[in-house]
């Protein structure tokens, strides 16, 4: 079965609200995330001596699916349906950067 990552940039929607951004994305959205069959786990990190270019924090998600995009068509349909628990300490403007990645073997 192919595995890969789904990179995800993101950021709060306001630097005032940094700590409210991370334990929602923390707390709420990465266990939201990682309940959609394929995705099999998620570590955050934080740009090291950001300097305003792009957003300040990186998601890499873990995949293991017959069809890697399948984990992303599916998360689109929750958030859709209002199964994903958003919040508007995610900046949406710009959007979050995502990029799917297959691992070489």
């Amino acid at each position: 079965m192919p595995k890969g990552i789904m990179v995800v940039r993101t950021g709060p929607s306001d630097s005032s609200r940094e700590d409210e951004y991370n334990d929602w994305y923390t707390g709420t959205h990465i266990p939201q995330v990682c309940a959609v069959p394929g995705i099999t786990g998620a570590r955050r990190y934080k740009v090291h001596d950001a300097t305003g270019e792009g957003p300040a924090y990186l998601a890499i998600y873990d995949l293991e699916a017959d069809d890697l995009a399948e984990p992303m068509r599916e998360l689109r349909a929750r958030s859709a349906s209002g199964q994903m628990d958003m919040s508007d300490v995610l900046r949406l403007n710009p959007p979050p950067a995502v990029t799917l990645c297959e691992l070489i073997e």
